[in-house]
């Protein structure tokens, strides 16, 4: 990735969100996660293992292609995978999404490898 500009850093664009309103969503994704996780040892989305994570709770169907793709091609290990699952699961919760879909994984695909996806980086911009 390139570095980010000082211009970039100090340039004037449209507001961003309120901490408030940032706040509440990050509030609810914790409240949507403890509702899906309910019942089991874990209570975030980083602490549930890989391999209950792709046998209880799965993506949209075709959701995780572009990432099955990646570890064909040998971008991403096994582990990344799951790593990429976890992180599309937490833009689920963020955007209110029951299940990630493919601009969820899209998203967290391109924060775990860096490759460009057309993906807005901002949650916000998603919802």
């Amino acid at each position: 990735m390139d570095r980010v500009t000082r211009a970039q850093l100090t340039q004037r664009g449209a507001p961003g969100e309120s901490t408030a309103t940032v706040a509440d969503r990050v509030r609810e994704a914790r409240e949507r996660a403890g509702a899906r996780l309910a019942g089991t040892p874990w209570r975030t989305n980083s602490e549930v293992p890989g391999r209950e994570l792709r046998s209880r709770w799965h993506a949209v169907s075709g959701a995780m292609d572009d990432a099955e793709r990646n570890l064909e091609r040998g971008v991403l290990t096994a582990r990344g995978i799951d790593r990429v699952l976890r992180v599309a699961w937490t833009v689920a919760d963020l955007v209110g999404h029951d299940r990630p879909d493919a601009t969820d994984v899209a998203l967290a695909l391109q924060l775990r490898t860096g490759v460009p996806r057309g993906v807005p980086m901002a949650i916000g911009a998603l919802t």
